[in-house]
């Protein structure tokens, strides 16, 4: 009878498979053959060294990597949105001197997703809640929140990220203050009589996030092991822009779109930061807001680039 394999693949696989075969019957019902990946002993994470031999460690790890390898639909949109987006986010991390690990990061709070919103109101591609968006620079109103600009928010995050740093001098323990905050990890580090995160008794959503973090930077950076593929021409590309500086009111953005030869929707998408169809601007701030070009608007019209060659097969 036919066997429905899925496309990921493991080293170990092709054994699973026939072992699968051999011992399947007509009457059999036919399910896909997975395979369980293997958990390294350590992993690099900006730049210090996280052992897993110690067997809690392993397990935590085990438990993200798989859900990130069988979370297909999520995952394969992580690497696309990370493409267009990469760029951009990495350049910003290497000026304000994060490691790049950090992306990863992004990647755990939104699957990349510049327009997400919590139940607990954080915004954003960094998930970042109002008042911290304001404490780090972004303005934050009904009519604009940079919280949704990819990378006002990526300055914003780097400032928190090197301000724990600061504290912790541990970046795990930096991204596990992300989650929680650092009044919720300082304290516990103190309670429980430990120095860094790993060590820490949490609530689910924080003992998880870090190890979560670490699975997706093991996948998206060897993404062929863990089944994933793609062409370059499925991955979202980067999109380059004309910035036009406005000091003034817009009393609709509608309009001022359609001046500019382009719709009110791919303004939105251009520029994620403009929540309202006008802008009031009593203050007169100057906002620079990004203009696609034509070009690269069309699939026909514009060349296909790749943030890491690993992801692509072509």
């Amino acid at each position: 009878m036919a066997v429905l394999l899925m496309a990921t693949s493991f080293p170990g696989q092709a054994q699973l498979k026939r072992e699968y075969s051999k011992n399947t019957t007509s009457s059999s019902p036919v399910f896909s053959v997975t395979a369980s990946p293997d958990i390294p002993m350590s992993v690099t994470f900006a730049g210090e060294k996280v052992s897993f031999d110690r067997l809690d460690m392993a397990e935590r790890l085990d438990r993200e990597l798989t859900g990130i390898i069988y979370g297909q639909t999520t995952t394969e949109l992580c690497f696309k949105r990370a493409n267009r987006y990469f760029p951009a986010l990495a350049k910003i991390l290497k000026e304000q001197g994060v490691p790049l690990d950090f992306l990863y990061l992004a990647v755990t709070e939104s699957s990349m997703d510049y327009n997400a919103y919590s139940s607990a109101k954080a915004a954003g591609m960094w998930q970042l809640l109002a008042g911290t968006g304001r404490d780090f620079g972004l303005e934050v109103s009904d009519e604009v929140d940079e919280r949704f600009d990819p990378e006002k928010s990526t300055v914003a995050a780097c400032k928190y990220l090197k301000a724990a740093y600061k504290k912790y001098g541990h970046w795990p323990t930096v991204a596990a203050s992300y989650n929680a905050g650092m009044q919720k990890i300082s304290g516990e580090l103190s309670k429980q009589k430990v120095d860094n995160s790993f060590d820490l008794y949490l609530v689910q959503e924080t003992s998880r996030y870090v190890f979560r973090i670490i699975a997706y930077k093991l996948v998206m950076e060897s993404p062929k092991r863990y089944g994933y593929r793609f062409s370059r021409k499925n991955l979202w590309q980067p999109v380059d822009y004309t910035t036009v500086d406005v000091s003034g009111s817009v009393p609709s953005w509608i309009d001022w779109a359609k001046g500019k030869g382009i719709t009110y929707a791919q303004l939105r998408e251009a520029n994620p930061w403009i929540r309202s169809t006008k802008l009031t601007n009593a203050g007169g701030k100057t906002y620079k807001v990004r203009v696609p070009k034509q070009n690269e608007l069309f699939r026909s019209k514009r060349a296909y680039s790749v943030y890491n060659k690993e992801w692509v097969v072509d």
